[in-house]
């Protein structure tokens, strides 16, 4: 508890004594081209081969004659847009982008660059760490709607070039029953997790002691952190939300 209410604090520091608009939006643009554009190439790579593979895999259970194969696409379309690309993104995400943050915030540390921050009389948290959770919470939910498509994409290359399913099939099967909700879902989920990860990794970052060791410990302790946030997040909109 001491450890979560030091983190509702660290929040807090983030709104005051905040710097001009001009300073945060080169802050900010920078900070989305590491969280963001950096991150796609992963992202897209990821999400393909898990639409293909979740096709395959679905294709392997559903051996009943009596199903039809357009249920295929189906299932692979409400696994990606409720869980496949929001959730199991978001703990890519945080190995790769908050584990960057924290590490970056903890080397700023132990080499005393936030202090000298302070002493010229910068609110440090919000000059390093408000912009790193505002491009977060940008860039993660197009993150996910890029994983989103790429992971259909994925599943209907598989699908079609394999013979498991036709093209007809696999689009019918997209569109069928669509409820436009569960993508909805899928970006307050993205919004949370980018809010999170960020948050979470920062604030281990930036509280970090030692030396170079314990930039490393901070960096792993803000995935692990992070991860679990994720999870009970998850929990927990879907209990509010579905």
């Amino acid at each position: 508890m001491k450890g979560f209410g030091r983190y509702m604090l660290f929040l807090g520091t983030l709104l005051v004594r905040r710097e001009s608009l001009g300073t945060y939006y080169k802050l900010i643009l920078e900070e989305c081209i590491v969280v963001g554009v950096k991150s796609i190439f992963l992202f897209a790579l990821v999400s393909t081969f898990i639409g293909a593979v979740t096709t395959v895999q679905t294709a392997y259970n559903l051996v009943s004659p009596l199903v039809p194969n357009y249920i295929i696409s189906n299932v692979v379309r409400e696994m990606t847009i409720l869980e496949l690309a929001p959730t199991i993104m978001a703990l890519i995400y945080a190995g790769k982008v908050g584990s960057s943050m924290s590490g970056n915030l903890g080397t700023m540390r132990i080499t005393e660059q936030i202090d000298a921050l302070e002493v010229m009389g910068i609110n440090s948290t919000s000059y390093l760490v408000l912009p790193k959770i505002i491009a977060s919470i940008m860039m993660y939910p197009m993150l996910v709607i890029l994983s989103g498509a790429c992971a259909l994409a994925g599943g209907y290359l598989v699908g079609t070039l394999t013979g498991i399913i036709s093209p007809t099939d696999y689009v019918y099967g997209l569109r069928y029953v669509f409820n436009e909700y569960t993508v909805t879902f899928a970006l307050i989920k993205s919004l949370v997790f980018g809010f999170l990860i960020s948050s979470i990794s920062c604030f281990k970052g930036y509280y970090t002691k030692g030396g170079a060791f314990e930039v490393g410990v901070a960096s792993t302790e803000a995935v692990t952190t992070s991860v679990m946030a994720v999870l009970i997040g998850d929990y927990l909109l879907a209990q509010l939300l579905l």
